[in-house]
This record gives structure tokens, C-alpha cells and sequence, in this order.
């Protein structure tokens, strides 16, 4: 009989567990800030101006990169229990953080528009940043519909 990485329903994953089950497979993305970490990259490498809604974005990155490595590592180290809040938990934070990027992706996609007369090798990493924030943002919502799925077998 093959083996399987699925958990029992109404648990949380631990340990390794957590490379290997959905939603938190996600984790790992979402930790090496792949996308939301060349976001904060490819912002922070160009003029920030105007410096109000690029600081949203460099702080919504910065804020989620910290926030999502606490939370893999209380899951990781078998904090939750496997608690049905911390599985409403995991799911309010998910959603959270795909709010916050899809926030920092709208404001960042309105800068680069108005900046699109600029210089052009500005212009085109801030359009990457957008790319980068709103797949962020992707990543984050599927994480977050998962963890909801995953709350409601509690």
C-alpha cells in the first residue's frame, strides 16, 4: 500500500509535516518570500516616490516575511496542539496577509501607472514588483481558502 502525507481530519500538521500538507506547503513560498521578498527587493532598489504608498508595500513584505516565519515555526514545533483556534487562527492570518498584499499590489500597480512616463528600467521593475506582489497575494488567498477548508473538519 503506498503511503500518504494526508492528515487526519480535524488535526494540524508538526514538524516536517508542514513541507508536505496542504495548505502548509505553502509555507515555504510564502517564508522565502520568493515573490513578496523580491517585491520589498525590487521597490527598494528604485526611487521610492511617492514614499507613502511604496512604504506600504515595503512594509506589508516586511511585515509578512516575520509574521510567516513565526507562524511555520509554531507549527513546525508542534505549538498549536492541533487546537481548532489555531486552525481558525492560521486561517485569519492567511487571509490577513492576502488582504495586506493585495492592498500593497493595487497601490504599487497605481504608482507604476502614474510613473509610466519615467525612466524605463524604473518603470519595468516596478512593473515586476506588481507581478511579484499580486502572485504574493495568490499565494497567500490559497493558503488562506485551505486553512479554512482545513478549519471547518474541526
Amino acid at each position: 500500500m503506498a503511503a500518504t502525507t494526508a492528515q487526519p481530519m480535524g488535526s494540524l500538521p508538526s514538524g516536517l509535516g508542514i513541507c508536505t500538507t496542504a495548505p502548509d506547503i505553502f509555507y515555504l513560498p510564502e517564508l522565502l518570500q520568493v515573490f513578496g521578498g523580491l517585491v520589498w527587493i525590487l521597490v527598494a532598489s528604485t526611487h521610492v516616490e511617492p514614499p507613502n504608498p511604496l512604504g506600504w508595500v515595503m512594509f506589508v513584505s516586511v511585515f509578512c516575511f516575520v509574521l510567516t516565519f513565526l507562524w511555520m515555526i509554531i507549527f513546525a514545533a508542534d505549538g498549536h496542539k492541533s487546537s481548532s483556534a489555531w486552525a481558525a487562527a492560521d486561517f485569519a492570518y492567511h487571509g490577513l496577509a492576502a488582504f495586506f498584499y493585495l492592498s500593497a499590489g493595487v497601490a504599487l500597480a497605481y504608482i507604476t501607472f502614474l510613473n509610466k512616463a519615467g525612466v524605463l528600467r524604473i518603470y519595468q521593475i516596478d512593473i515586476a514588483a506588481v507581478v511579484f506582489a499580486y502572485v504574493a497575494t495568490l499565494l497567500y488567498f490559497i493558503h488562506a481558502i485551505l486553512s479554512a477548508i482545513r478549519w471547518k473538519t474541526f
